[in-house]
């Protein structure tokens, strides 16, 4: 407990040395990913558990398999998944989220979850601005 006439200390600053709103900000190629709804639910799948590419196929439903494959490797790249292929014939690939992505997936299951929980809101409310001839 302080005394009276002392300051307590704080924890110095955080300073980071990108700043997602400049332009040139690497920062932004990160969020341009994050910001793909594919990313969104390979990620939400793979945190759950490994899963082949035809497993996550069916499980999301919509996605095609030039799209899926595409976001894979990027997510791959970005350090995000670990694809693992197994001798077998055909070859049989399995996919994994890393810990960095778990680090991701569990913000990204936010996001998810409050999508589902305000969809009725945001569809009524675009309603009334289209009655508006917004």
């Amino acid at each position: 407990m302080n005394s009276p006439g002392h300051r307590a200390e704080t924890a110095p600053a955080v300073v980071h040395a990108y700043d997602v709103y400049a332009e040139a900000c690497p920062t932004r190629l990160v969020l341009d990913r994050l910001a793909d709804k594919w990313v969104v639910l390979i990620l939400g799948r793979l945190a759950l558990r490994p899963m082949r590419f035809n497993q996550l196929r069916r499980d999301i439903q919509g996605v095609s398999q030039k799209v899926l494959s595409q976001t894979l490797k990027r997510l791959e790249r970005d350090g995000l998944l670990l694809r693992r292929a197994f001798a077998t014939v055909p070859v049989t690939v399995e996919y994994s989220i890393t810990p960095l992505g778990a680090t991701l997936a569990g913000r990204i299951a936010e996001i998810a979850q409050w999508a589902e929980q305000h969809v009725e809101a945001v569809l009524a409310a675009q309603r009334r601005y289209d009655e508006a001839g917004g």
